[in-house]
């Protein structure tokens, strides 16, 4: 049951606006979190969610899944994303920022996908993705103990200087090797 049943009963909860859900270290996988994720496209009334997946396995896959469903949920305004520690690579970084530049609404991020497996082509790729959501005012993004390096981070920066809305932004690219920032 699990998390199949919690994605059951949140489904059901189709005028709800707030959502904070605290799955972390459950070992739910990518099956679990892909239910999670479709369930939460039920709920249209959504405007701020805080999802704390961290510790659970979920992969690429389903990261970019996750990223799909949420790109329906057209009032979603704020959004927390915890993903740290879930065995992310380049695909699915890429593919989960893809998803949520669809978030037409998206006005404050908070995207935690630290201590995964993310190179220079998941950084520059999820960059170039975030820069498309066009109102996105406050950004805060944690990739760090990855593996981006020197491409990485400089094909994220360029990306975000995209970013035309861009208020706020707090960075952690604290990597497992040294970011060489041609100081």
């Amino acid at each position: 049951m699990g998390a199949s049943g919690l994605g059951s009963g949140l489904a059901n909860c189709i005028n709800l606006s707030n959502l904070t859900l605290n799955i972390d270290g459950n070992q739910i996988g990518a099956m679990g979190a892909s239910v999670l994720g479709s369930a939460l496209v039920n709920c249209i009334n959504l405007s701020n969610l805080t999802l704390n997946i961290d510790e659970n396995q979920i992969g690429d896959e389903c990261a970019s899944g996750l990223g799909s469903a949420l790109a329906k949920c057209i009032n979603l305004s704020n959004l927390t994303l915890d993903l740290r520690c879930n065995k992310i690579v380049d695909e699915g970084a890429s593919g989960l920022g893809s998803a949520l530049a669809k978030c037409i609404n998206l006005s404050n991020l908070t995207l935690d996908l630290s201590w995964n497996q993310i190179g220079a082509m998941g950084a520059s790729g999820l960059g170039s993705a975030l820069a498309k959501c066009i109102n996105l005012s406050n950004l805060t993004l944690n990739i760090d103990q990855n593996q981006i390096g020197d491409e990485g981070a400089s094909g994220l920066g360029s990306a975000l200087a995209k970013c035309i809305n861009l208020s706020n932004l707090t960075l952690d690219l604290r990597q497992k090797q040294f970011i060489c920032f041609g100081l």
